[in-house]
């Protein structure tokens, strides 16, 4: 969750091909592994499968615990004002990460991707699931962000000229049908703003993620989402200084977890686990695991929020990773 995060079999966000990941290895300092890790061996093969799952499944329970954390900092920031300082501190962790690894500055040409990245999921995806989150449960909005997946391998699609099967776009439709109808179903029959928040926030991740996939196929994708936070540096600082002058603060043990959370383990540490985990076990199996995230997210917001779910809540979101999982295999 990127905020909610979210990587397909349709966006080549982890680059399986020997012959690229000799170059990628270099450049995130993990010299001297063969394509298969260790000594190249079987065992070097099971081990990194066995670490490569464990450190995406971190990064699903990372992105699962975003929106409880969201709705704990709002108890004490405004939504712009969170958002801000949210970006500012993962920006400051990404520095100094990048500072720490002596990494090199991104070509000129990476440049433009990387503000499509920044732009949808440094600002855009956090901005308007924290609006979104002023008026709608954690719960009603991990049902509507389940369809990020979709969103994401539909956009993809569609930036890089590919032509899925009609069998996965029946299961796009589908889900969307789904969550349509949920939020409808929620709302009395019609969109409240927080859906039209939660619908924009899935097209800006969507996009951002397609283009953190594709610039993830000359760069590890750590450093794709760490250049992305720093490229937002002048405009977090800014938002910060003018969120906190004109919003309300009113600092509490759950604001700050929440802030500190958001920033340091749904903005980077957790991008930082989900990468390096896919880039060991692949995409498709990564991916496997992310349909689980919806579903944490509900039992996040009951455990920690106390919140009361509706009987269409879970329904939906089974719903939803049913369709996910059949346009994986489509």
């Amino acid at each position: 969750m990127t905020a909610q995060n979210s990587a397909t079999p349709h966006t080549a966000i982890a680059v399986e091909d020997p012959a690229h990941r000799a170059p990628q290895e270099r450049r995130s300092g993990r010299g001297g592994r063969g394509p298969l890790g260790g000594r190249g061996g079987l065992s070097g093969l099971g081990s990194r499968a066995t670490g490569g799952t464990a450190l995406a499944g971190l990064g699903v329970i990372a992105f699962s615990l975003t929106f409880p954390a969201t709705a704990w900092g709002l108890e004490s920031f405004g939504p712009w004002s969170f958002v801000a300082v949210r970006s500012l501190l993962a920006a400051l962790i990404a520095g100094a990460f990048l500072l720490a690894g002596r990494v090199p500055l991104p070509a000129r040409a990476h440049w433009a991707g990387l503000a499509v990245v920044a732009a949808g999921v440094v600002v855009g995806f956090p901005l308007l699931t924290t609006l979104a989150l002023t008026t709608s449960t954690t719960s009603h909005a991990a049902v509507v962000v389940g369809l990020l997946p979709l969103t994401t391998a539909a956009v993809s699609a569609l930036r890089t000229g590919a032509r899925p099967s009609r069998r996965f776009w029946g299961a796009a439709v589908a889900g969307a049908v789904v969550v349509l109808g949920f939020t409808l179903t929620q709302s009395g029959g019609t969109l409240s703003a927080g859906d039209g928040y939660l619908f924009g926030a899935l097209l800006v991740c969507a996009a951002g993620y397609t283009e953190g996939g594709r610039l993830a196929r000359t760069l590890p994708g750590w450093q794709v989402i760490g250049w992305a936070l720093v490229l937002c540096l002048p405009l977090s600082l800014a938002g910060s200084a003018l969120g906190l002058a004109y919003e309300p603060v009113h600092l509490g043990g759950h604001g700050v977890a929440g802030l500190l959370w958001a920033a340091a383990g749904s903005t980077f540490l957790g991008l930082y686990v989900w990468y390096r985990g896919m880039a060991e076990i692949g995409a498709p199996r990564a991916s496997q695991l992310q349909l689980a995230q919806p579903l944490l997210t509900l039992l996040w917001s009951v455990a920690l929020l106390g919140e009361q779910l509706s009987p269409a809540a879970p329904v939906a979101a089974c719903a939803v990773l049913v369709c996910i999982a059949v346009t994986q295999r489509a």
